[in-house]
């Protein structure tokens, strides 16, 4: 039988006799640190946005190797990486922040990337790891986060970066291009509590 002529049978039927719609699972996650076997989904969810889309600049995919040297840069320094993993194990996205600069003066601020599975687009998972990901930065002795962000392409990005408290710092108009555009970049910064126990990172 065609889809379709299920359906108009299915409508013909009593309302007591039709056959109920599968209830949709229920979103769940948890957020922890990040793990060496969570690399390859990683990889998976930003090489998506890099042949995809302009939300970040990168033109060519990353591979596993340059993520788990990124990851151990990060755990070196001290600074958050956090994943969210779904109830059978499938990384839904990732947070992380990243020195500004490799000048010692900066060592107090960093920068935040974001970025989620199709499976976890719009059910607040980007606001759960980016709330997670301050309280980290926070204990981690962090004293200032920016986020920078496409001009074109990341309307969401730029508007949960705001109800968290991030407030635009600055522009910069067609500093990059890709997918024969020109891009700019919006700053956004938000001023974290000193931690309560020290725990600066390391440099």
């Amino acid at each position: 039988m065609l889809e379709e002529e299920y359906d108009r049978d299915r409508r013909r039927l009593p309302r007591h006799l039709r056959k109920l719609p599968a209830p949709e699972t229920e979103f769940s996650y948890a957020i922890r640190p990040v793990e060496d076997r969570d690399i390859p989904d990683i990889r998976e969810i930003y090489n998506y946005y890099v042949t995809n889309s302009v939300v970040t600049f990168d033109e060519k995919k990353w591979t596993l190797a340059q993520w788990r040297e990124k990851a151990a840069y990060l755990a070196k320094l001290n600074l958050p990486f956090l994943v969210a993993q779904s109830p059978s194990g499938q990384i839904l996205g990732y947070a992380l922040v990243q020195p500004m600069s490799s000048k010692s003066a900066y060592r107090y601020s960093v920068e935040n990337s974001i970025y989620l599975g199709h499976a976890a687009a719009g059910k607040g998972l980007g606001r759960a790891l980016l709330e997670a990901l301050i309280d980290a930065c926070e204990a981690a002795g962090i004293r200032e986060i920016v986020a920078v962000i496409s001009d074109k392409g990341a309307e969401a990005s730029v508007a949960l970066h705001e109800k968290l408290g991030f407030v635009e710092v600055g522009r910069m108009g067609r500093v990059g291009f890709k997918f024969g555009r020109w891009l700019g970049t919006i700053y956004m910064q938000k001023h974290l509590k000193p931690a309560k126990k020290k725990g600066l990172f390391r440099r």
